[in-house]
């Protein structure tokens, strides 16, 4: 492993070089630096361009200037750009604006996108996989700058103006409620009247629901309370315990339905906490989640089940957590939104300029700057894993090995968890990595449609400028994020697949 690791970094630093040369004299040669300075009065011009031929080193050939680069570059100095900024504390502004918009989206992406995709092809040929295809295939055709200003007009500037009188239309009542019914029905196996069944029941329940909240404005001051707090949690716990474990009321259940109810009882103890926490606080909170969830499910699971059960008792305990954390954010929804004027979501910026307020509410001003951007990256990722997700499940569950693990007599759900879907994963990984190190590069047309100051702007102001040491403080950054994440992918198919040896 450690041989592997040392020749692939020696391999990436050779091929880095090459590449941050090549790309250092594509940048120097996109334009004129000194073609803004060109047009000052004649008085002016000629110190100010003689300052930025200094800055820049323009007297000297591409090489030299390169050469010149890459010795501070070894230092962690990146440069300055042609006004003089410091091109480091620029790519650290990048960077966490990037983060921000596509670390989040893309994992969402990938999450949602596996499982779909997965679930498609174990009801391969259905109604649901069909309409799965076909929004795969339009999600994956649409232009990313045309959804950004769809979702700008519907999702932010016709939702603001709805969540002033938030009452909701009895034929958006009815259209929704058969969709949920529809997806309901066909995610059923069963004859037809257990999937009328499903999709009478689900419609039913949608219905309700969204008579309540239109009836009541849920929307002008929302939240959960505590029975939805207590039901989610209980409903979390059996929905994690059976995905891991079975529909079995074992050990591992008991684990899952503990750390719930433990959960629930702490969300009122610790209110007092939970007013006006800081991120500090939130981060201290998980951790303690999970030793308690670990200590709940190492005393459930005796020696045969303790595995399982610490692994549903700490999922369980984090998605009470997630739930708590939005009902805490929902509640703080009626006076942040009161204090941007009734615009909570954002169609532009990462963040509300000299905004304070409680730590919900800077949180709320986050989500509401995110969700939209989020939204329209997800959207466009989400056919890709969607249909690769497929075809790999689709191509593993032929195989002999899974044959054999029905013949055993093995649980469908063991055999599609344990034995199919690891190995489903290996192509996956190709594509998951991939998109890790490139999407750390930014969203170009993303960020621009949302005005987010990011990685992909620090690109394009540098070649719209001839500046070489904007573009190459991107470059550093995208292409190191490749050759680490390939280099993760790798390792991971040896872990995947016990037949790959990386020596």
């Amino acid at each position: 492993m450690l041989v592997f690791i040392a020749r692939r970094l020696v391999v990436s630093v050779f091929v880095l070089f090459v590449a941050t040369f090549v790309m250092f004299v594509l940048a120097a040669n996109t334009g004129d630096p000194l073609s803004d300075l060109r047009e000052l009065p004649e008085d002016a011009r000629e110190s100010a361009m003689a300052e930025r031929i200094e800055r820049m080193h323009l007297d000297l050939p591409v090489y030299a200037r390169y050469l010149l680069w890459l010795g501070a570059a070894f230092t962690g100095d990146l440069g300055v750009n042609r006004q003089g900024q410091d091109v480091n504390i620029l790519l650290a502004d990048a960077i966490s604006a990037t983060m921000q918009l596509v670390v989040a989206a893309t994992v969402l992406a990938i999450v949602i996108g596996i499982a779909i995709g997965i679930v498609s092809a174990l009801r391969q040929y259905s109604g649901f996989d069909h309409v799965v295809t076909f929004g795969a295939f339009v999600a994956f055709s649409l232009p990313i700058f045309w959804v950004g200003v769809l979702l700008k007009q519907y999702g932010a500037i016709e939702f603001n103006n709805w969540l002033a009188r938030p009452t909701i239309p009895t034929l958006v009542v009815v259209l929704v409620a058969v969709l949920v019914g529809a997806a309901w029905s066909s995610l059923m196996v069963g004859d037809r009247r257990t999937r009328l069944l499903a999709f009478v029941g689900a419609a039913g329940v949608t219905t309700v629901l969204l008579l309540w909240i239109s009836g009541t404005s849920w929307f002008t001051d929302p939240g959960l309370g505590p029975v939805v707090i207590a039901v989610s949690a209980l409903g979390g716990a059996v929905g994690i315990s059976v995905l891991i474990s079975g529909p079995q009321l074992n050990r591992p259940m008991y684990a899952a339905l503990t750390a719930a109810a433990v959960g629930t009882v702490l969300s009122f103890v610790l209110s007092p906490v939970l007013a006006d926490p800081n991120l500090l606080v939130i981060v201290g909170l998980a951790v303690t989640t999970v030793v308690v969830c670990v200590a709940i499910g190492y005393g459930f699971g005796g020696v045969l089940h303790r595995r399982n059960a610490i692994a549903t008792a700490v999922w369980t305990g984090l998605f009470t957590g997630g739930v708590i954390f939005v009902d805490r954010m929902l509640q703080s929804f009626a006076s942040y939104s009161r204090s941007v004027q009734g615009r909570p979501i954002s169609t532009v910026g990462a963040r509300t300029p000299n905004y304070e307020g409680t730590f919900w509410e800077l949180t709320l001003d986050s989500a509401g700057h995110l969700a939209l951007p989020t939204l329209a990256l997800i959207l466009v990722s989400l056919a890709t894993y969607t249909r690769y997700s497929r075809a790999s499940m689709l191509e593993v569950m032929n195989q002999d090995y899974v044959r054999t693990a029905r013949a055993k007599g093995l649980p469908e759900r063991t055999v599609i968890t344990r034995h199919a879907f690891r190995n489903g994963l290996i192509p996956i990984t190709t594509l998951v990595a991939y998109d890790f190190g490139t999407v750390i590069g930014g969203a170009v047309v993303t960020e621009t449609v949302f005005g987010w100051r990011a990685m992909g702007h620090l690109l394009i102001t540098g070649l719209d400028e001839a500046d070489p040491a904007p573009v190459m403080a991107f470059f550093v950054v995208a292409g190191g994020a490749i050759v680490v994440f390939n280099m993760i992918a790798d390792i991971a198919y040896a872990y995947l697949d016990p037949r790959i040896r990386l020596s």
